[in-house]
């Protein structure tokens, strides 16, 4: 969609954002709006679905009306959800608060974009969008900090067991078809051993072919205790790999970038805290 139908779309709409409108570009962050914000907010997410593909997202006319119609916006940053920012430039508004994710934790570009997967982004997000909701409506500041305080004790429990789960499996050595539990799997201290075809996989670039080989070869010998692939992403290579870790009874655990439907994103990060303990747990088949 060109700048000037985006720019003409949010004149139509106005500048001046809705009062108690949160737009956040991916579901994880939408959730933690929802639950900071209360239920007499309107929260909004974009990247909600989670048969798509997040990279080949491309955002239309209504998602642009949605980012001009917000007074609060959420984005991740550094190059995940580009799009966001010029949906922004396109539709200026007058006391608009825009949370970057990726600036809260001072990532750049070049770092894992994933940041959804960070321990600690979440707590970021959800002190400074209690900041921006008690800067737009003061009257509802004891609200507010109460539900703060509530999220902030549940990502509390979270990072409980990402500390329990560190001290009982830091250093086990795993792989992934893509790095989008990239920022997790550092905080639980596990060691991903090919992390430069991970990337390449997900720029959609051709993998080394040293990098592959090293790969399968490190699969059939068991030195890898788990494979994660990415539920949302379609690969040839990367279904390659699977089937090579089935075959070789090495535990697959599958994960996704985009909140499950019915799921909080507290839920959702326990459940695969509890996937990726259970594979961990298996005895390694012997070569």
């Amino acid at each position: 969609m060109s700048v000037g139908l985006v720019a003409s779309l949010a004149l139509a709409v106005g500048l001046s954002g809705n009062p108690g409108t949160i737009v956040a570009a991916e579901s994880a962050y939408a959730d933690i709006a929802r639950q900071v914000a209360g239920p007499g907010t309107n929260v909004h997410s974009i990247l909600r679905n989670p048969a798509t593909d997040p990279h080949f997202f491309e955002p239309s006319p209504s998602v642009a009306g949605e980012v001009a119609g917000a007074a609060i916006v959420i984005e991740n940053g550094i190059g995940y959800d580009g799009w966001m920012d010029r949906l922004l430039a396109a539709s200026p508004a007058a006391g608009r608060r825009v949370i970057v994710v990726a600036g809260l934790l001072h990532r750049v570009d070049g770092d894992n974009a994933h940041l959804w997967y960070d321990p600690s982004a979440m707590p970021k997000l959800t002190r400074s969008l209690a900041e921006a909701l008690i800067e737009q409506e003061p009257s509802q500041r004891g609200a507010v900090s109460q539900r703060c305080d509530a999220v902030l004790a549940s990502l509390a429990i979270l990072q409980a067991r990402i500390d329990a789960m560190h001290a009982r499996f830091a250093g086990a050595e795993v792989a992934a078809t893509e790095p989008v539990l990239g920022p997790l799997i550092s905080a639980l201290g596990l060691r991903d051993r090919h992390a430069r075809f991970e990337v390449s996989v997900m720029n959609g670039t051709e993998p080394r072919a040293g990098d592959v080989a090293s790969l399968e070869d490190d699969l059939r010998a068991h030195r890898i205790r788990v494979l994660i692939t990415n539920a949302q992403a379609s690969d040839p290579e990367a279904s390659r790999l699977a089937g090579i870790a089935h075959a070789e009874n090495v535990p697959i655990v599958p994960v996704s970038e985009t909140l499950p439907v019915g799921k909080t994103y507290q839920q959702w990060i326990d459940q695969e805290l509890t996937a990726l303990a259970r594979a961990l747990s298996q005895p390694a088949a012997p070569p």
